[in-house]
């Protein structure tokens, strides 16, 4: 299957794998042929594959969309391409000169309009760094060491009931923190779900990266009456099943009580965006089918699978004040983030809100539909078997296909970006290693019947530190887990934080690393999400939820992972304090909180994250991966209002510990 095989690597498939202990395993050629048909080139027979290289070296011969490269390197180009020239603002032609089949270097980072053999094509040149600290802090505070908690929106209580928290209560948060001392605060993905639905509200499963969960819509912070909602029970967890089909309600009739002049507003913000309106005909559309069953658009008619069809339009044509609706919720929740940043800007924070952007996006949401070409079709993403999954993981997402990038000149990349980074000055980006391959699974076929594909990794950094230049926003990796080979150089070389989460952060010994010993361009972080708080990890409420769920490693025992657990006590309480104090027992966690708080204050990392979990000390985390009903995930809500829990005296000396640390290294 030589053949097979050159294909494969012609596509960007790796056909060999290492797993995280090491040792490489294969691809099967069945797999291979699998995930091959489904990016587009059959590869059943012979004759398939001599077909799909023949396309595939058609397609190499074509003139790129765009061309990105950095400052000050010169730009090389295919042989056939020879003859460029730039437009220039005023409108005029110049000629550049091609030597060699090498552009010149530019010296100034942007977008450019060449026409190159008589095609258009956008040349992106990227700074060789992206914005530091130094370019969000004024100059009388160059040097400083910032931090800030990370929050649950949806958890988060204020002084109104609600079911659940939304921008209002992030309002408050950053009202809050920033009178402490906070400069940042980070918030999981905003990106749109699938709207009034009451199931399927993970943050990390939008239906659309580009666009916004209108279940955060607080009408209030816009001047507008707040939503009418039932009164809620004060319980620990979230109803999201009757919460958001609730809310969806309220906003309906805000919508229709709406004053001219507010109308007048949004339609006009909304008018000439394209792809908004798409998004909302996607959930105008999806709710009318919803309530016929037929949820996710592959399982809509067939006539309604086409954005750009006939069947699409009429139903556009048939509902336009549904449409409408949708394209208002949109703007209400868009605005009422700007809103908030805003405020924690004035409020004297250098940095603001900190967003996230997710890795995929839901196999039937808004932009697996709205971007037919561009998104992979018939494959899901997920990660290999390892020893704690044997079986691997399927998220069952999607993301942008590789080809479908570079056909488009990397547009959707960049329209993403840009939406995140309008409302954030900083922007984590959730598994970034998919900017440089992903575990593509076959529909149908378990998780270890997939592969590794390439992603045009050079250039989607390069645009990724072009647009943070434009919009001045810190970048912050997620580089959790085995990297591909030479992407934690890149981005060493561009200066991106990476996130160094304390439980990870392990020495040859297996203790920890000291505060010292994190490197600058970092963030510090007691925790995230998807880990135990400070508190669960010290009382080992996370080994009763792993014993209860039968998630304990192959052959340890809950005595085992208590036994180990002990040991590790001892050595993190070490490194925290140094041995300067007796170890606080398992169920006395608020010392430790305090100490970790403490240490990842004393790192050089440019910035410290702490869970809000963390800073009030709680023991349960919001989610627990590889779970779906098993653990409340994402459906924990703060015991007590945030100001309630930070005017308690215990939280506040957690966070003047945190503070003082930060300002003094010590």
């Amino acid at each position: 299957m030589e053949a097979l095989h050159e294909l494969a690597q012609a596509l960007g498939l790796s056909r060999q794998w290492r797993d995280v202990d090491g040792c490489d395993q294969i691809v099967s050629d069945r797999a291979l042929q699998r995930i091959a048909a489904a990016l587009g080139y059959p590869a059943t027979t012979p004759d398939d594959i001599a077909a799909s290289l023949a396309a595939l070296r058609t397609l190499a011969d074509e003139p790129p969309a765009m061309l990105v490269t950095e400052v000050g390197l010169a730009i090389p180009l295919p042989a056939s391409l020879s003859h460029v020239q730039r437009l220039l603002p005023d409108g005029s032609v110049e000629s550049l000169a091609v030597s060699d089949a090498t552009l010149p270097a530019f010296d100034e980072p942007g977008y450019h309009d060449l026409v190159i053999n008589g095609e258009p094509v956008t040349l992106a040149v990227a700074p060789r760094t992206c914005p530091g600290l130094a370019a969000l802090l004024p100059e009388n505070r160059h040097g400083e060491r910032l931090w800030g908690p990370a929050v649950q929106v949806s958890a988060l209580r204020g002084a109104v009931p609600r079911p659940y928290g939304t921008l209002a209560e992030l309002s408050n948060a950053v009202r809050l923190f920033a009178a402490r001392g906070a400069d940042a605060l980070a918030i999981n993905p905003v990106h749109a779900l699938f709207a009034g639905v009451g199931q399927g509200y993970s943050p990390y499963s939008p239906s659309s990266r580009q666009h916004l969960n209108t279940a955060l819509a607080a009408p209030e912070l816009l001047g507008l009456p707040a939503l009418a909602l039932p009164p809620t029970p004060d319980a620990a967890l979230i109803d999201w099943e009757h919460a958001l089909p609730q809310q969806q309600a309220a906003l309906r009739t805000l919508f229709a009580e709406l004053d001219e002049a507010t109308r007048a507003r949004f339609e006009a913000a909304c008018k000439q965006d394209d792809s908004l309106r798409r998004h909302a005909l996607f959930d105008a559309l999806d709710a009318h089918f919803r309530g016929h069953g037929l949820a996710g658009w592959p399982n809509w008619p067939e006539e309604y699978h086409d954005p750009d069809g006939e069947a699409v339009a009429r139903a556009a044509a048939r509902n336009p004040e549904q449409v409408r609706f949708h394209m208002f919720t949109q703007w209400l929740t868009r605005e009422g983030l700007a809103v908030v940043q805003a405020e924690a800007r004035a409020a004297g924070m250098a940095i603001g809100l900190m967003g996230d952007l997710a890795v995929g996006v839901h196999t039937g949401g808004s932009d697996s539909w709205g971007l037919r070409g561009q998104m992979l079709e018939g494959l899901t993403i997920g990660a290999p078997p390892d020893p704690l999954g044997p079986l691997g993981q399927n998220w069952n997402l999607t993301a942008f296909s590789p080809e479908g990038l570079r056909r488009s000149g990397y547009a959707p990349w960049i329209a993403m970006l840009r939406s995140a980074f309008a409302l954030t000055g900083a922007l984590r980006i959730d598994h970034a290693f998919g900017m440089a391959r992903l575990w593509v699974i076959p529909e149908g076929a378990n998780s270890g019947e997939g592969a590794y594909l390439t992603y045009p990794f050079e250039d989607m950094l390069r645009l990724l530190v072009l647009e943070a230049h434009l919009s001045n926003t810190l970048l912050v990796a997620e580089n959790l887990g085995t990297a591909p080979f030479g992407f934690l150089g890149a981005l060493e070389q561009r200066r991106l934080l990476d996130m160094r989460v304390l439980w990870f952060e392990r020495a040859g010994d297996d203790g920890f690393i000291g505060a010292a010993d994190y490197p600058a361009d970092s963030v510090a972080m007691t925790g995230t999400h998807d880990t135990a708080t400070v508190a669960g990890w010290w009382t080992g409420r996370d080994l009763e939820w792993a014993q209860q769920l039968g998630r304990l490693p192959e052959g340890t025992t809950a005595q085992d992972a208590a036994a180990k657990r002990d040991w590790d006590r001892g050595l993190l309480w070490a490194t925290l304090t140094h041995d300067a104090a007796p170890r606080p027992a398992p169920e006395d966690p608020a010392p430790v909180v305090a100490a970790a708080l403490a240490h990842i204050g004393r790192t050089p990392a440019a910035l410290a994250i702490a869970p809000l979990e963390d800073i009030v000390c709680e023991i349960e985390q919001p989610n627990l991966p590889g779970t779906i009903d098993e653990h409340p995930n994402w459906r924990r809500r703060m015991p007590a209002p945030l100001a309630t829990m930070l005017d308690d005296p215990a939280t506040q000396e957690r966070i003047a510990t945190l503070d003082k640390a930060r300002k003094s290294g010590t």
